[in-house]
């Protein structure tokens, strides 16, 4: 383990989580990966698409079989020869009472077995799985975007952990540079060569650097229990993170974000296309057999079977194919506006991107020389006090000026990663 991991460990020792193994950046967002809800339910609409596809074309191509059964009692009641008579399968009374008998027939036996087989389907299912084919890639592309918004997320929250420790190091390293101050100090009180007032104001000043150091060690652990929540982890042991660095890719010829925009316009063609398959003419076969009577006693000899042939065509209906065009049309164009006004404002994106991770790099370079000065200053303070020739309060002063720029320098190479992890994400 490495002398920071290690002095890392040790500053976090009082820290009421038990610790475990090193996790790496990768690891996490593979975490991620295979905890996602999002990617998890895609995944299974892809599943459900091929199903649907086999269901499609059972539909349109394979035959049906059905059974039914009808049953209708109709009696009536029969005045003719001046009497009134029930009669329950009337063979053809003139005066009655009850349903119409050219209506009901008496009454209705019928149970059939009937088989239907649609006929020349084969462009009506095409269209329909085209479009079923069509969002199965949608959804690979969604599992796509949501891995790469993962990446992205889980890498920022990495980063702000980093942040947090390397912060919580410092405050350390600062709290060590004072107790050999205090030591020093305390001595040259008791030597009088110094004031007592001296020493009061480096035990504030170190306490405040204690509280100081604890409130980053929460902070590291909230944001380690955000990253751990963000990748679907259950356990909640503490990790050391290894620190990462994040290089800026080589820009990318075509960007994937596209396919989605190509994959919406497509989506808009399939949906014509299965619109329009209601201009097609439908043709469909059938035959049936089993038993079709309407009066009781005549059931036995009335067994037997039909066939024929069905037909429907659309002629007319208020230029709705040309308006469903027409809307269509409209639809393109915004999916193309869409398209234009991405690639542009993602160039300039990385552009402002690269030009800002520049500007800190130059940053960068004045900070380190102005850190390296306070480091020659402190210590020739720290020579001037220990001949009892400098009050601790220029010392406190510059450590604080120190402690701030240093702070500066961590939140800016925090920010070169968080930024390069942002132009990796739009440059895909």
């Amino acid at each position: 383990m490495k002398l920071k991991t290690l002095l890392f460990v040790i500053i976090l020792i009082g820290v009421k989580f038990p610790v475990c193994a090193q996790h790496t950046l990768q690891d996490y967002i593979e975490f991620a990966r295979q905890n996602s809800p999002v990617v998890k339910d895609n995944q299974n609409q892809i599943k459900t698409a091929d199903y649907e596809i086999r269901r499609l074309q059972a539909f349109y191509k394979k035959f049906q079989v059905h059974v039914t059964g009808n049953y209708l009692f109709a009696p009536i009641i029969s005045t003719d020869n001046g009497t009134a008579k029930l009669e329950l399968n009337s063979q053809g009374a003139n005066h009655y009472y009850g349903y119409d008998l050219s209506q009901t027939n008496g009454g209705l036996y019928q149970g059939l077995v009937t088989v239907t087989q649609p006929l020349f389907n084969n462009k009506r299912y095409k269209a329909f799985a085209e479009q079923v084919e069509l969002s199965k890639l949608t959804n690979g592309i969604n599992i796509k975007l949501t891995l790469h918004d993962l990446e992205k997320s889980v890498t920022d929250q990495y980063i702000l952990c980093l942040l947090d420790k390397k912060q919580v190091l410092y405050y350390d390293s600062i709290l060590l540079l004072l107790n050999d101050q205090l030591v020093i100090v305390r001595k040259l009180t008791e030597a009088s060569l110094l004031q007592q007032s001296d020493l009061i104001l480096l035990n504030i000043e170190y306490a405040n650097n204690q509280n100081l150091l604890a409130t980053y060690k929460a902070i590291y652990r909230r944001d380690l229990f955000d990253l751990q929540i963000l990748c679907g982890l259950k356990d909640t042991a503490f990790v050391v993170l290894p620190d990462v660095s994040i290089p800026v890719q080589n820009l990318v010829s075509r960007s994937a974000y596209l396919e989605k925009f190509r994959l919406d316009s497509a989506g808009l063609f399939a949906a014509q296309k299965v619109f329009e398959t209601k201009y097609l003419p439908q043709f469909s076969v059938f035959t049936n057999a089993g038993l079709n009577a309407i009066y009781a006693p005549q059931i036995p000899n009335r067994f037997g079977f039909s066939a024929g042939l069905t037909a429907t065509w659309q002629l007319y209906d208020g230029r709705q194919r040309q308006l469903m065009q027409s809307k269509t049309n409209v639809q393109l164009e915004t999916i193309s506006f869409y398209r234009d006004s991405f690639n542009i404002r993602n160039e300039l994106r990385r552009t402002k991107i690269l030009a800002t991770l520049q500007s800190n790099t130059d940053r960068k370079v004045f900070i380190q020389r102005q850190l390296a000065e306070y480091d020659n200053l402190l210590l020739a303070y720290k020579r001037q006090i220990m001949q009892g020739q400098l009050s601790i309060v220029n010392y406190i002063t510059v450590l604080k000026n120190m402690i701030s720029v240093k702070r500066d320098y961590y939140v800016l190479e925090a920010n070169d990663l968080l930024l390069a992890n942002e132009y990796n994400y739009w440059n895909w």
